[in-house]
């Protein structure tokens, strides 16, 4: 199924009945990937879709930051008619999510590897390439050391959508997290390289009603490494119909 958004082209799926639940992926990945563990909670409404830019979406027209990129997503849920759905995100996913439950109306709100602490510290890559911006006549060799020394999603990331992830990284949502009012659960791989499980921690405390649930020895993927575990740990958070 396909809507429009803001002139973007939203490919998503909706299967079951009951509660609405909306599945939000991770950077560089699709609603396949969210598949999996939409198909094991049953008796709800269950709404993935490809974010803008990833999967069968179009991108957006321009570099959004992430809160107007939420609302693009608010948007679609409006549009598709989805009612105080609990919102399940991954890293990306789950940064918009935070964003999402602190503006609107979520029953649930829950978060995998999901950083939202940002403290800001200038790397030697980013010091490098502000340097070489000062030598006149540098312009096409920053744009060299960008894709060299940039991260493997900026490298792959079009011009739009590299835009998008360094507003993204760069946003700390800590005021947002302190906004959310729905019962919250953060389920952390310990092994979590992407978003640390130290992330977790410090996004716990800013919660009003959170808690954090940590899977031994599980990466960034810890929703599919331990798939039948994390839906047991959400179906006794949300309840039945």
């Amino acid at each position: 199924m396909n809507v429009i958004i803001k002139d973007i082209n939203i490919s998503y799926m909706m299967f079951g009945s009951g509660r609405d639940i909306l599945l939000l992926h991770g950077w560089g990945q699709n609603k396949e990937m969210m598949l999996p563990l939409g198909k094991k909670l049953e008796g709800f409404r269950i709404t993935i879709l490809d974010l803008p830019g990833f999967g069968a979406s179009s991108e957006p027209t321009k570099s959004y930051d992430i809160y107007e990129y939420t609302e693009i997503i608010h948007d679609f849920a409006e549009e598709v008619g989805l009612k105080k759905p609990i919102v399940i995100g991954h890293s990306f996913g789950g940064r918009i999510g935070i964003i999402y439950a602190s503006k609107y109306e979520v029953d649930k709100l829950i978060l995998f590897g999901a950083p939202c602490v940002r403290e800001r510290k200038t790397s030697v890559k980013e010091k490098l390439l502000k340097n070489l911006k000062k030598i006149p006549g540098t312009k096409l060799l920053v744009e060299v050391a960008k894709n060299y020394i940039g991260s493997t999603d900026y490298k792959n990331a079009s011009v739009i959508m590299r835009g998008i992830l360094v507003n993204t990284i760069n946003e700390d949502l800590s005021e947002c997290a302190q906004k959310i009012t729905a019962p919250t659960i953060l389920i952390w791989g310990t092994n979590d390289t992407a978003a640390p499980i130290s992330d977790a921690m410090k996004l716990e405390k800013l919660l009003k009603d959170g808690a954090l649930i940590k899977i031994e020895g599980a990466t960034h993927y810890a929703y599919l490494e331990h798939l039948d575990y994390v839906v047991k740990i959400i179906k006794s958070f949300i309840g039945g119909n």
